[in-house]
């Protein structure tokens, strides 16, 4: 969701969170007019109403999308006799309110009762207590540790996915064979890459947008963090504001910086793009070789499932070596949802094993179940063989005070806005005051 996706943003946070991805969904922009709200008609007595982001369409486009995700939502339809009214909502550009600002206007006026969530949301409603304990739920006892925890708030688990959302480099390893450079492990590799590129011809080595650059400031912010046996205490220490988020962050902002002085990333251009949108075509024309998205958008032709050359996704560059981001998305329901209770049971069948399964196998994802497991398309296999090997960084983490995701996706557009390095520096240590209550 912003598309932030699930990363979910514009057209593309819609693909990854209708597949619960992405989300990073979109999250942070302004109008009123909300055009490209678009209502499900034939609303029947027994009705859960959805909202969740869509692909761009016509105003007045009958919605009749229904992916891996509505398979599952069928199943739940079938089995309890209700149907499934979908609401959603995509922006058109980066001046439309973001799909996050409306979802929280339609929670928090309890308008529907099952919402497609992106982690910063997930947070905000659940802090207000917006949204349902789901730990009561047959599903819940089958989720991976990881999916308690990061959806876990004030101790209720207010959100469950379809899928776990990873967050990955892909490149174009014909490109990389080309100029005889090996795919990057560290910063300085990575800017070692770029730097040849940027020589032989390449004007924009790294494509990039408006929702996405916040990945790598997150693998180099916390890759000893969640990799080096002391989270609990570090995280203690962040919470108590005797360690701060700055210090943190700061590594991953000045390498931001440098890429966008040295004319690796176009600052300008990114801060205006939706994601995929801006940098996709570019990357499959072999202009570009290295773009950021999301696992799902390897598995579909409409994003990076069909090139013409040979792609691999790998993790964002580290201390660690190469780092996959995991920010958590999910459903939720309304905590005073009017057909709370059948969306609850919605929601159970959805993210039931039999369900993710389902879901899994069409999508070829990760599961949030740790009793389901697929096998992921090639390309995919270095970024799935660093999580299998439970070595990432979580992007948002309800156990922090100050959320993530969200967060350092405003900040980090302040960044190509032009602040300084320490202008945002300055923005986390004004957030993290705030968080204590000083």
């Amino acid at each position: 969701m912003k598309n932030r996706g699930k990363g979910i943003s514009g057209r593309r946070i819609a693909v990854c969170l209708a597949g619960i991805a992405v989300l990073a969904l979109a999250g942070c922009g302004e109008k009123d007019n909300l055009k490209n709200l678009i209502k499900s008609e034939n609303e029947e007595e027994r009705v859960v109403n959805m909202f969740s982001p869509m692909e761009k369409t016509a105003p007045d486009a009958e919605n009749t999308a229904r992916s891996a995700s509505d398979l599952t939502v069928a199943m739940a339809e079938e089995a309890l006799g209700v149907t499934v009214a979908y609401k959603t909502y995509t922006a058109e550009d980066h001046q439309d309110k973001t799909y996050d600002e409306v979802a929280l206007d339609r929670a928090r006026n309890d308008m529907d009762d099952l919402y497609l969530l992106n982690p910063d949301t997930i947070r905000t409603l659940g802090e207000e207590g917006k949204l349902m304990d789901l730990s009561g739920l047959d599903s819940a006892k089958n989720l991976r540790e990881i999916i308690r925890i990061a959806n876990t708030v004030d101790g209720k688990l207010v959100a469950i996915p379809q899928e776990v959302v990873a967050y990955g480099l892909f490149v174009n390893v014909d490109m990389f064979r080309q100029y005889r450079l090996e795919l990057p492990d560290t910063p300085e590799e990575f800017l070692e890459c770029c730097r040849v590129f940027k020589e032989n011809g390449i004007e924009t080595p790294v494509g990039a947008n408006r929702w996405w650059l916040e990945t790598f400031v997150f693998a180099q912010a916390y890759a000893d963090l969640y990799n080096g046996g002391n989270t609990e205490a570090e995280i203690a220490a962040l919470n108590s504001g005797e360690a701060r988020y700055s210090d943190y962050m700061r590594p991953g902002f000045e390498f931001l910086q440098e890429m966008i002085d040295l004319g690796y990333i176009d600052a300008e251009k990114a801060l205006v793009s939706e994601a995929i949108e801006g940098e996709g075509a570019d990357f499959l024309a072999q202009k570009t070789p290295i773009v950021m998205a999301y696992w799902g958008a390897a598995n579909t032709e409409t994003a990076y499932g069909k090139t013409d050359f040979e792609m691999q996704v790998i993790g964002f560059p580290s201390s660690l070596g190469q780092m996959p981001v995991m920010p958590m998305t999910g459903f939720g329901v309304g905590a005073d949802a009017v057909h709370g209770e059948d969306a609850a049971r919605v929601l159970d069948i959805m993210v039931s094993d039999e369900a993710l399964r389902v879901y899994s196998e069409a999508n070829r994802v990760i599961s949030p179940s740790r009793n389901v497991s697929v096998e992921c398309v090639p390309a995919l296999k270095p970024l799935n063989d660093r999580i299998e090997e439970g070595i990432y960084v979580l992007g948002s983490n309800t156990g922090m005070k100050v959320e993530q995701w969200g967060n350092t996706c405003l900040i980090v557009r302040q960044l190509l806005s032009g602040d300084t390095v320490d202008q945002c520096m300055e923005a986390f240590d004004r957030l993290q005051e705030e968080a204590l209550g000083r």
